[in-house]
């Protein structure tokens, strides 16, 4: 008894030289507006792009981009990271975004500007740098 296949109205029978098209690589959903958090220290720039409800989408570092000893902590490393992060946003469909950043890096504003480039708008920035309220004593000052 040999099986024998049949078509239906739902089932197409391709050709069998005929190859399969790419799949195109659009956006999993689309977020028209986010919050964009920079993290900048002195020794890294890390940025992270949420939406309103504070899930997040995508992230980058300087270390991550393959920046590497004090090159991290470079105003041009910490610009190369938003620039990575404004394209992402590009393509996901964002048009503004609030800022928060933390820290007193020199990465701070090369980040912003960097994501600022790729035509989203900025609503606010908003500094949340953690400022001690004196709790345990302080680590010495160091001497170079």
């Amino acid at each position: 008894m040999a099986k024998t296949k049949t078509t239906t109205e739902e089932e197409e029978v391709k050709p069998e030289g005929e190859a399969k098209a790419a799949p195109v690589k659009t956006a999993k959903k689309k977020v028209t507006s986010g919050i964009l958090h920079v993290d900048a220290t002195f020794n890294n720039t890390k940025v992270l792009f949420s939406d309103k409800l504070g899930n997040i989408l995508f992230w980058s570092s300087a270390g991550a981009l393959g920046f590497r000893g004090a090159k991290k902590g470079t105003p041009f490393a910490a610009s190369k990271v938003g620039d990575i992060i404004g394209d992402k946003a590009a393509t996901l469909g964002v048009k503004d975004a609030d800022v928060v950043v933390r820290g007193v890096g020199s990465g701070r504003e090369p980040a912003i500007r960097a994501f600022m480039a790729h035509n989203i708008e900025i609503f606010s920035i908003k500094d949340a740098t953690p400022v001690p309220h004196n709790g345990p004593k302080a680590k010495k000052p160091r001497r170079v």
